[in-house]
């Protein structure tokens, strides 16, 4: 039984570290406050699937970094506590990290993550740029 228990406490030790591990120091923003960002015009967007992705639909007035990521601070506002948002496939995918981690670097103090990605914002109904 105590050989039992103590398993099971180890097993949690690693789940919860697991879990820490792979919690985001970003902020995540809803659909509505990013949809209220965005008719403000007080958003940065980047968009972090690729280009392929990109060219086939994004949020619009989205970043592409792919394309953008050597430039991306002549595009970001000026402002160095405006929102940037960075996103991109889905819930699942960690790769948004690589473009709110560039706008970290570039001194940008209200990074957030739009977690549902590309696939929430069109699952919602919401209209895609090309």
């Amino acid at each position: 039984m105590k050989k039992l228990l103590l398993t099971l406490a180890a097993s949690c030790v690693v789940l919860v570290s697991a879990a820490l591990a792979g919690s985001s120091k970003y902020a995540d923003i809803s659909l509505p406050d990013l949809k209220a960002a965005i008719a403000s015009g007080k958003v940065a967007i980047i968009d972090v699937n690729g280009s392929d992705s990109y060219k086939d639909g994004h949020i619009p007035g989205a970043i592409d970094f792919d394309a953008n990521s050597a430039k991306l601070a002549s595009l970001l506002p000026a402002d160095k506590s405006a929102l940037v948002v960075a996103y991109c496939g889905n819930p699942h995918c960690s790769a948004y990290r690589e473009g709110a981690e560039a706008a970290e670097k570039l001194g940008y103090t209200n990074v957030k993550h739009f977690a549902p990605g590309i696939q929430g914002w069109k699952k919602s109904g919401e209209a895609t740029e090309k």
